[in-house]
């Protein structure tokens, strides 16, 4: 039976139509993928769930995948410890030819059945931590067999797929599957399943940093003070939390404590 990922596209003779057309129609599919995630969400909440829980019990989380969905989480995950300031290692991915090939379309390594492995073995991965596949398809054997391996070795699995009933979700603790149904370029699955996987990438990371304490409010205060933008936008969140009115004072106090979370619990309004 044909993947749904594969089926032939809603729309056809592409090259006959004009910039309007082909933006509307890419435009009304891409609107077919909030709905698919909200199918998936009681799935993706079991997911989350289980990584607070392993986050929380000094575990880690590792994304394996391949292609456009494992590209798209190195760059969720790159973002954590200056955004949430989590320490470097707690959430990692391992990619199909490694992440420092990031910027080449390496598509011939999702090919390799032992790289997954090798490299969690190499990272020590062990029954604290959560091992999430990620695969369009369902089927791609970097990620198949890397969680097999995780689960022979008691290893909680979990994985993201666009495809029902697949091999990767059967071998998988916590499935998610999200099915956004044919591309708009038949298999083209940088399109529709890649924006699901991006929207669902922040779901997990977001709520998952939210939970476990790296937000106050709805404010990253303990965000990393990395350049100046950051700097003046930590800076006034901290003049907003304490009540400080003077600029200058709240950036000394600032820098001096290294976080927003920092300056609040030992400054108060009144002096530095």
């Amino acid at each position: 039976m044909t993947r749904i990922t594969e089926q032939a596209s809603l729309y056809d003779h592409l090259e006959t139509k004009s910039v309007e057309e082909l933006t509307q129609y890419i435009n009304q599919e891409d609107a077919k993928v909030a709905a698919a995630i909200k199918v998936a969400l009681p799935q993706i909440n079991v997911l989350i769930e289980q990584i607070i829980a392993k986050l929380a019990a000094g575990g880690r989380m590792f994304y394996i995948g391949a292609g456009s969905g494992g590209r798209l989480s190195v760059l969720d995950v790159i973002e954590l410890p200056t955004t949430y300031g989590i320490e470097k290692g707690r959430v990692n991915v391992i990619l199909a030819g490694g992440i420092a090939q990031l910027a080449e379309a390496l598509e011939e390594c999702e090919d390799d059945v032992n790289e997954a492995w090798t490299k969690l073995s190499e990272a020590q991965v062990s029954p604290m931590d959560i091992v999430i596949g990620i695969s369009a398809s369902g089927s791609t054997p970097f990620v198949l067999e890397g969680l097999k391996k995780c689960r022979a070795n008691q290893i909680t699995t979990g994985c993201i797929v666009s495809n029902p009933d697949s091999g990767i979700a059967a071998q998988a603790d916590f499935p998610v599957e999200v099915i956004t149904g044919p591309e708009f370029i038949t298999g083209s699955t940088r399109m529709k399943c890649g924006t699901a996987q991006k929207m669902i990438f922040d779901m997990i990371s977001t709520t998952t940093m939210i939970r476990l304490g790296r937000v106050e409010g709805n404010s990253m205060v303990n965000v990393k003070l990395i350049n100046d933008k950051i700097l003046d936008r930590a800076v006034l969140m901290l003049m907003d939390k304490i009540g400080l009115t003077d600029y200058e004072e709240a950036k000394q106090g600032l820098l001096k404590y290294g976080s927003v979370k920092e300056a609040m619990e030992n400054l108060s309004s009144k002096s530095i």
